[in-house]
This record gives structure tokens, sequence and C-alpha cells, in this order.
């Protein structure tokens, strides 16, 4: 009798419900755009780290959100001059999650677990992303829901560090969460500390839910989410806390050959950062209060519509969006006797509004695309009141002038496929962010440093050129030359040291010995060129590598407004970063990863005198395969245990990064 053949084996099919998005237009491939992938997000525990394996991506300062002040998480593109503010935007499938007051981003709200992936694209932005990607734009993807679990991360480490994060649900609700704790490290280490250092401990919590549905062709989305972070400053009697939330409603149909797709999407987000500061003696053996920045309420909404349609080769979008923020800063200062004698209540209300225009052409071997946008921008209801807490007697309650302006944006993008392994490609284009309100109306003081706000600054322009090149023929690699003008940067001027009051501004009162008075003023241009490339491959079928790397030549020009400025280099500017990852399937269950991050000489100061030198640090990944998409893994984080300045204070006293650090998990992907 034959043999009978057994049945196949039976298949699953796994439906993956993503989030309602119109899709591209077809031109991004014409500007400088990388794409951060799962298998990376997977391997660094925090989203920014990730996002900083692209060259020229940063935060403010030389530390990730393990460690930073929420005032530094702002991301840039290219190094052409770090803010507190980030000159980059941040979406979330489409919606801004930059903070409504400041303008940073809380990274801890945004779990690597609950993304699919991200999109950066360098260079001033237009189009559907709207105002405020001055160096580019960072969009983030929401993972897709379906059936069951999704991502699953748990781990613990040294001093005393925990976190715990998922994402999963149904195809028609996905939620995610995440939970940390660390004791964390000091940063102020060695023979110069003192009593008054202590460690930069974290403690957040986050969690978010998508709920969507299909309404005939029309896609539905609602998703909430509320975030809270604690945090040590590193020295005694200083910290922070951050707590938000975030609302978004989107409805899609996408675009056929038939008929026109379009969006509408409505979001808020709400946010509430408190700051308290100490000044620090001589000999570091204790702090006395200087600040206390108790609450900081905060409301971010906007609209955004669009409507896209294709006829051939050509794909076209035209929309809108408005964005609206208000927000005050209320705080206590001036101590006397150990007590604060001063409050302060400061803030206002800003709006930025435009209609844009977007065309793309995708017909081999050519792809042409472009965009122009008009904004409108107004900060108004600036109001600034300071009084006596004893008395309630008030001592200052001044009130600047309502400001407006129009601006025109837009940029062009070619690209030309010599070969299948060859391409080149050009673009051109100018963007615009407008001032926060919290470079507008907050001022802040970092142990005995002090910078003040200006409710009279202007928004920062910037116009750019480019150039690329790149290919495909077993190794993937791209390389670029650009120009860039950045016109009206707001950037914190030194005016004076301590001890003292500094005639410059006498609003700022008494500087403490030690201490510097800075305050934001739009100082003139910032020029910037330079190249940037990356690349990856395959060794063996058991080994990948990639590598990247961004040098850039930014200076001041300070004009009539800072001539002190020109020709220095922007405070937190490095003219080299450099990335480089190897991934090694060393058994056929155990992968071992390892990233390197390099960050040459910069500036702390304005001045180009507090010298930040240059810094390297190694992290390694060992993995145990479980099962598909399961695996135990232990890491180590600043291998070498490298000291990278991370800050300098007026008197020269170095704050450093994280060092080495053990860390053991689980890890599951789907």
């Amino acid at each position: 009798m034959p043999a009978v053949a057994p049945p196949p084996a039976a298949t699953v099919e796994v439906v993956v419900v993503y989030p309602p998005r119109l899709a591209p237009l077809g031109g991004e491939a014409a500007f400088s755009a990388v794409q951060i992938g799962p298998e990376i997000l997977k391997q660094t525990p925090r989203l920014d780290q990730a996002l900083e394996t692209a060259p020229g991506v940063s935060l403010f300062r030389r530390t990730t959100s393990l460690s930073a002040n929420p005032t530094t998480q702002g991301v840039s593109l290219r190094a052409i001059a770090g803010s507190g503010a980030g000159r980059a935007l941040v979406t979330l499938d489409g919606a801004p999650v930059n903070d409504p007051f400041g303008g940073w981003v809380i990274w801890t709200a945004l779990p690597s677990e609950g993304l699919e992936g991200a999109t950066i694209v360098r260079g001033a932005g237009a189009g559907p992303y709207g105002a405020g990607a001055l160096t580019g734009v960072v969009a983030l993807q929401e993972r897709g829901g379906r059936d069951g679990l999704g991502a699953v991360d748990i781990s613990a480490g040294e001093r005393n560090s925990y976190r715990a994060a998922v994402s999963g649900g149904t195809q028609s609700v996905l939620i995610t969460g995440a939970l940390e704790s660390t004791d964390g490290y000091t940063p102020v280490r060695g023979k110069i500390a003192g009593a008054a250092d202590t460690p930069l401990s974290l403690h957040d919590q986050t969690l978010a839910m998508r709920v969507q549905h299909e309404f005939g062709t029309v896609q539905a989305a609602v998703r909430v989410g509320v975030f809270q972070e604690k945090r040590g400053a590193g020295l005694l009697g200083a910290g922070s806390t951050a707590k938000g939330t975030s609302a978004t409603a989107t409805l899609v149909q996408p675009s056929t050959a038939d008929t026109l797709g379009w969006r509408l999407q409505a979001w808020e987000r709400t946010s509430d950062l408190a700051n308290s500061s100490v000044a620090v003696p001589v000999g570091r053996a204790t702090t006395t209060p200087a600040n206390n920045e108790f609450s900081t309420p905060a409301q971010g909404r906007g609209l955004n519509a669009a409507v896209q349609g294709h006829a051939g080769a050509v794909a076209w979008e035209v929309g809108a969006d408005a964005r609206w923020a208000h927000g005050t800063d209320h705080e206590l200062f001036k101590v006397t006797n150990g007590l604060f004698t001063m409050g302060r209540d400061a803030g206002g209300e800003t709006f930025v509004g435009g209609a844009y225009v977007e065309g793309a052409y995708d017909a081999a071997p050519w792809i042409v695309t472009g965009g122009i946008r008009l904004d409108r921008w107004m900060s108004t209801n600036a109001q600034r009141h300071e009084f006596v807490l004893a008395t309630k007697v008030t001592t200052l309650n001044s009130a600047a002038p309502d400001a407006s302006g129009t601006v025109p944006t837009g940029r062009i993008g070619v690209r030309y496929t010599v070969s299948p392994d060859l391409w080149l490609r050009g673009a051109a284009y100018a963007g615009f962010r407008a001032p926060t309100l919290n470079e507008l109306h907050r001022p802040f003081r970092v142990g005995n440093d002090v910078t003040e706000s200006n409710p009279l600054l202007r928004p920062e322009k910037l116009d750019g050129i480019e150039a690329g090149i790149g290919g495909d023929s077993g190794i993937h690699w791209q390389g670029t030359v650009f120009y860039n003008q950045l016109r009206d940067p707001v950037t914190n001027v030194t005016l004076g040291v301590g001890p003292g009051v500094i005639p410059a501004l006498p609003l700022a009162g008494f500087i403490p010995a030690g201490g510097t008075l800075r305050q934001r003023q739009n100082a003139g241009e910032i020029n910037a060129y330079g190249v940037e490339g990356e690349a990856s491959g395959d060794l063996t079928t058991a080994l990948t590598w990639r590598a990247a790397f961004a040098y850039t030549h930014a200076r001041v020009d300070g004009g009539s407004s800072a001539p002190q400025l020109t020709g220095l280099r922007p405070a937190q500017t490095p003219e080299w970063t450099v990335t480089a990852g190897l991934d090694w399937r060393a058994l056929e269950k155990l992968t071992v990863s390892g990233a390197l991050r390099y960050s040459s000489l910069q500036f702390e100061d304005d001045q180009n005198i507090r010298r930040l030198p240059p810094g390297a640090d190694l992290d390694m990944r060992a993995a145990w395969s479980l099962a598909p998409g399961q695996e135990l893994y232990v890491a180590v984080d600043n291998v070498a245990d490298a000291k990278i300045s991370t800050g300098k204070t007026a008197d020269f006293v170095d704050s450093y990064s994280e060092p080495r650090t053990f860390r053991v998990g689980f890890s599951y992907r789907r």
C-alpha cells in the first residue's frame, strides 16, 4: 500500500492593523532620510539612544533620557547648533509629541516596545510635517494592532535599576505601558565631589491605548496616553517631576486610483513640569535653595487636514494645520536666611498655522518632489508678575507686546537612478521654528548659572542645500554634503559673571560667585557646512555591520546683536560624530551585538571657554534565543567605563556620563 503523505502543516494568518495614515507621496527618497527599524529599537534600552545611531542626531547635551533633565531633551538633526527646545519636529503617526511648553520630548513616554520604527528626514521640512521641522523631522510609527502580545521587555541592572515594558492587545485595541526605576549614578565624581553631589535617580511610568475601527472605507483611531517621571538632578535638594497627557483622534480614507484620499486629525497634549535648583558653594559640602519652579501647567492642541490624489506617476497633497499653546511658569526665588522670599508667574500664548501644497513625480529613473508652505505665527498675552511672598506686594508687572508674522517656506528635491546600484540626488529647502513658551517666558538656574527668558524673541529661519550619492551593490551606502544657514538662532548669550548684579540685565538679580548670567537672544546667524555618510552590509551570513559619521563645520556670525560670538562654534556642537555597530550570530541561538558612539570636542558655553573633551562609549549585548522572537540577554553599557564629560560649570567642575553598567533581561518581539 503506498505511503500516504501527511497533511500540510496548518498555517495561522497573522493580521496586523496599522494606525490610519495617508501613504507617503513617494518623493521622500530625494531627501536625506534614514530608517530606524525594529532590530535597533530592540537592542537599545531607550528610544533617543536608538535614534542617535543615525549620524547627526543628538539631544542638547551629551546625556540620554536616562539622566537628562526634561528641559535638555530637545532633539536636533545635524550639529548646526544644539538647543534645549530642540530644532527638529517629532511626530507620532502625524501628531506632534514635542512638549507644548518647552518643545523638548519626554522620551520615557515613548517606549520603543510600542513602536514599529522611525523615519529621520534631515534638512528643513515643509509640507505635511508642519512648522518646527527646522533641521528635520523624526516621524515615529506606532505598532500595528494584532491579537496577543506584540512586544515585552523586562530587565534589571546595577544601582537598583529595573524596567518593564509591554505592548499588545487585539487588532482594534493596542495598549502600551512601561515602568522604570533606578537609583542612578552621581555625575560629579572623584576628589572634587562632595556631600552636595547625589545620584541622578529616575522613576517613570507611562501608559497609552489606541482604539481603531473601519467604517466602510474610512479608518478611524483614537489614542490616549498618560506619563509621569521623577528625577534627581545630581545635587542635594534639586530634582524635577514631569507629567502629562496626550489624546489624538484620526480619520483617514486612503486614496485609490479612482478616489481621492483624505486625513483629518485633532490632538491635544498637556504637561506640567516642576523643577527645583540649588546653589553650590566652593567645596561642594552642601547646597542652598536657589529656585523652586513648583508648577508649569501647559496645554497644546492642534488640527491638521489633507487631501491626496494620484494621476499616473504624479502624486499630490494639499493640506493645512494649526497649533495653539498656552502655559504659565509658577516659581519661588530669591532666598534669604534659607527661605524663599519672592514669587513669579510668567507665561503667555503662541499660535502657528499654515497651509501647504506638496507634489511628487516618480517615474524611473527620475523622482522629483517639491512643496511650498505659508505659515502665520503669533506670540500673545505675555505676562511676567513678580511679588513678595510675605506681603503679596507686586515688584514687577511686565507685559511684552504681542508679536506676529507670516513666513513662506518650501523644499524641492530631485533623485536620479543611474543604475540599479547607484543613484544621485539634490535638494534645497527653507524652514522656520517659532520660539517656545519656555524660551519666551521661563528663566532658569542650573547650579550657580542663571539664564533669563526673552519675550521679544523672533522665529528662527533656516535655508539649506545639499547633494547626495548612494548605492546598494551588496553594501548599502550613501553620502551627503550640505550647507545650511540658520538666521536669528535662539542662543543663550553670556552677559556677565558673578558675584553681583549684571548691569546689562539687572532684572535677573544677584548672580552668585562662580555663576554666569545668560539670556536667550536671537544671535545673528550660524553658517554650517558638512558631510555625512553611512554604510551597512553583511561580512558573512552570520556577521552584519553598520557605520555612520557626520562632520559639521559650524560658526556663529553674531552681527550687531552679538558681535562677541562671531567666529565661535555654537555651544553643544561637536564637529564629528561617529557611530558603528556589529551583529554576530556566534551560534544558532547566540547573537552578540556591539554599538559604538564617538563625539568630538564641543563647548558647554557660547564663549567657547568651557571645553567638553572628545569621548566615546561602547555598549555590548549578548542574547540567547529561547524561541522565535524570544530571548534572554545580558547587556553592558559603557563597557570601557569611559568618563565622558557631559557638562561643565563656570568654576570648571565636570559632570560625567553613566559609568559601566550591567543589565540582564528577557525580550519578546513579533
